[in-house]
């Protein structure tokens, strides 16, 4: 089924990024609606509304996931000492990306389930769904952690949304 990958971002034209924002995230599982109402403020103000329920939906499992797998020690919302999780949304000519930063070291963990109704498991087969392509890579330097991103391509102007 689904492996992780471990690799960086496709290469980006950084003279195509047209927008970026980042929010950071406390450690408690109230922040994926606050995720939620970042990424549809965000993208209503960048015009990219109709985007928005894929997008949404991304970004809530990626939060969840680094909620859950990615704090050391206490589940979010017991001691409130975590290092937040931060959360990038960078816009390039044909290309969104939806990235999630947090303090773990550990690989995302595809699950192999047959159960689609289960309530837990499902993150990474519902980004794997939605988006056009995920990965994730370690941090270096002053940065620890990683970053576990999702990517969407965009149409192109004066394109149709489905046409290619």
């Amino acid at each position: 089924m689904l492996e992780p990958l471990r690799q960086g971002l496709p290469p980006l034209d950084l003279a195509a990024v047209s927008d970026a924002a980042s929010c950071a995230l406390p450690a408690r599982y109230e922040a994926v609606r606050e995720a939620r109402q970042f990424t549809r403020g965000t993208l209503d103000q960048w015009d990219m509304g109709d985007s928005f329920d894929d997008v949404c939906l991304v970004v809530s499992e990626l939060v969840t996931n680094a909620l859950r797998h990615g704090l050391p020690g206490s589940p979010p919302g017991v001691n409130g000492h975590e290092p937040p999780v931060r959360l990038h949304l960078m816009r390039c000519t044909e290309r969104l990306v939806c990235a999630v930063r947090d303090p773990s070291h550990d690989s995302p963990v595809t699950r192999e389930t047959d159960d689609f109704s289960s309530e837990s498991g499902r993150g990474l087969f519902l980004v794997d769904s939605f988006s056009d392509s995920w990965g994730w890579h370690p941090l270096a330097g002053a940065l620890s952690g990683k970053v576990v991103w999702a990517l969407f391509r965009l149409p192109r102007a004066g394109s149709e949304p489905n046409a290619e």
